[in-house]
């Protein structure tokens, strides 16, 4: 595949717009202590998270944390055991993950009870014959 130099240079300037407007890695670890990854940015922040909150991470073992590299970028983080890299803007804008795998985690949790008395009334109200059919206003149409 060729590259023009145009092309090139374009691809380049993103990518130099991107790094400016967001803070570079700096450090990556796995925390057996805490079990979290734990990347340090250029910026003082440091962000932790648990790998089974991460797509792709779900199945991960501690051992397989272990050895992280940072891009030269400082954008990235390869996971060389896993085979698996985690892209800084993008990691945090999806929250660990894309948009579409983020709203799957949250449709699982999103249908489920919050709680006993929750349960209990839904359990009543379903006895009742659930929700009332709405009525049609005749005059109206």
């Amino acid at each position: 595949m060729d590259i023009s130099d145009s092309t090139f240079e374009a691809a380049n300037r993103r990518g130099a717009a991107k790094k400016m407007t967001f803070p570079a890695a700096v450090a990556v670890r796995y925390d057996r202590r805490i079990s979290r990854i734990v990347i340090s940015l250029a910026s003082g922040l440091q962000i932790a998270f648990a790998p089974r909150d991460v797509q792709g991470f779900e199945n991960a073992h501690p051992a397989d944390l272990v050895d992280a590299q940072i891009s030269p970028s400082g954008l990235g983080v390869h996971f060389p055991k896993l085979d698996a890299d985690l892209y800084l803007p993008t990691l945090l804008e999806g929250f660990l993950g894309s948009r579409r795998w983020m709203a799957a985690q949250m449709g699982k949790v999103g249908g489920a009870p919050a709680s006993d008395a929750k349960t209990a009334t839904a359990r009543e109200s379903g006895k009742l014959g659930g929700r009332p059919k709405k009525t049609r206003d005749v005059a109206g149409t």
